[in-house]
């Protein structure tokens, strides 16, 4: 008796047999991004390869932090690359998660830097800050002569902003804030010009606040011995 035969999966997937397979792009989600997203890719990867590859080595053995990293990305326009205007190219939310991407497949502490430059301190920045804000930091903080951080995680409360115990208390005689606290595990904070620091405010609420380097006061001295993140 013969059988009749069976088909199989592979059999709907014909199509695709004789697709050579990529490294760079296993799932074949290229298919889906634009032109202009997958030039961004391509350089932002070429960048990665020929400016901060050479550097992992010993930046990682010596803890060291090479600042001419920031305004290497701000030239090539990385950094908080989907806002509009200040500077900034305001590209997709897309071509932004290929540009992480491509900086987090040579070192994470570097998509890190990014990350806490263009989501944590430019966004905040650009969504909910006045507009003389805007104008005083966002373009610097595009090119890279400023660098950013963003103050959230504490000793006792983690990134848990409940149990938050820094306060910023409100001065009438000159119309300021008073901030008491401490964080820690601030990414950029060592280099940082410009601090981003969440603080309990008298009615209960968490509001963000810009600091600028040199503020009485402010500190942010350099965590050593650390693993992985240098």
């Amino acid at each position: 008796m013969l059988l009749p035969k069976l088909k199989t999966p592979h059999d709907n997937c014909a199509s695709y047999s004789s697709t050579e397979f990529s490294w760079q792009d296993p799932l074949l989600l290229e298919s889906a991004l634009t032109e202009e997203e997958i030039l961004i890719q391509n350089s932002t990867r070429d960048f990665c390869n020929e400016r901060l590859m050479p550097r992992i080595l010993q930046t990682n053995r010596n803890e060291t932090y090479d600042r001419d990293v920031m305004p290497e990305m701000g030239a090539i326009g990385v950094l908080g690359a989907t806002i509009k205007g200040y500077g900034c190219p305001g590209v997709s939310s897309a071509a932004y998660g290929l540009i992480a991407r491509e900086v987090e497949r040579v070192d994470s502490a570097y998509r890190s830097m990014l990350s806490v430059q263009s989501s944590l301190v430019m966004f905040p920045i650009y969504a909910f800050g006045a507009e003389d804000l805007k104008q005083k930091f966002l373009p610097k903080l595009a090119t890279g002569s400023l660098v950013g951080c963003f103050g959230l995680t504490e000793p006792d409360a983690g990134s848990d902003p409940a149990g938050m115990r820094t306060t910023a208390t409100y001065q009438s005689a000159d119309d300021t804030y008073r901030l008491n606290g401490t964080k820690t595990w601030i990414t950029n904070s060592p280099v940082a010009d410009v601090f981003v620091v969440w603080a309990k405010c008298e009615d209960g609420h968490i509001r963000g606040f810009v600091i600028e380097k040199g503020t009485p006061g402010l500190s942010a001295p350099k965590i050593e011995g650390k693993f992985s993140l240098r």
